[in-house]
């Protein structure tokens, strides 16, 4: 399941990153690259740099494990989890790409504080405030349960933390500071990564 674990991350990677900012160039002429949005040290940056680690080491984690330097956790290497993990893993792939075509126009990688782009509240958004990440992260935990070794498990709880600063710390604010009651009144009734969950 290694092999099939580094393929299904590099097609992600493909479609997330690398066909949505060619869509995002074609149609604004802007690939939609912000970056961290804050010096070294600040939460912000933080965030930014956990999500990249915890990238990293999704990717390295199905290496290492085909290489044979890390073996699979006895309590998770099972025939049933891996199959699981596949139909999670395309199912979060598929998932992040239908949210970026709904997000439209204002799909962004960072923040840019000095930016007003259009708050997104229907299709997906209408059902959850973060449907990119929440597929991302299922995409994530499929590929923990195609090659569950330690390295896969640390680098799932590091894009969980760097997902939750992101949003918490660096978006939210930034879309209260933007939008003001109009997203007061969205995050009061859409859940923030699951549906009626985390309504603020």
């Amino acid at each position: 399941m290694a092999v099939a674990a580094v393929v299904l991350y590099l097609v992600f990677a493909a479609l997330g990153f690398g066909w949505r900012s060619w869509r995002q160039w074609r149609t604004t002429g802007s690939a939609g690259f912000r970056g961290i949005s804050r010096g070294s040290g600040s939460l912000e940056w933080i965030a930014g740099t956990g999500f990249v680690a915890a990238i990293v080491t999704g990717v390295t984690a199905p290496l290492l494990q085909l290489a044979g330097v890390l073996a699979p956790l006895d309590v998770l290497n099972a025939s049933w989890i891996q199959t699981a993990g596949v139909v999670l893993a395309v199912t979060g792939s598929g998932a992040t790409v239908y949210a970026q075509n709904d997000m439209g126009e204002s799909w962004r990688i960072g923040v840019d504080p000095s930016e007003t782009t259009t708050l997104v509240h229907q299709g997906v958004f209408a059902v959850v405030r973060n449907p990119i990440f929440t597929a991302m992260l299922i995409f994530a935990l499929g590929i923990v349960f195609m090659t569950p070794n330690p390295l896969a498990v640390a680098g799932f709880a590091l894009l969980v933390a760097a997902i939750e600063v992101q949003v918490r710390v660096v978006e939210e604010p930034y879309l209260r500071a933007v939008h003001g009651q109009h997203y007061r009144e969205y995050t009061a009734t859409v859940g923030r990564f699951l549906p009626r969950v985390g309504l603020s």
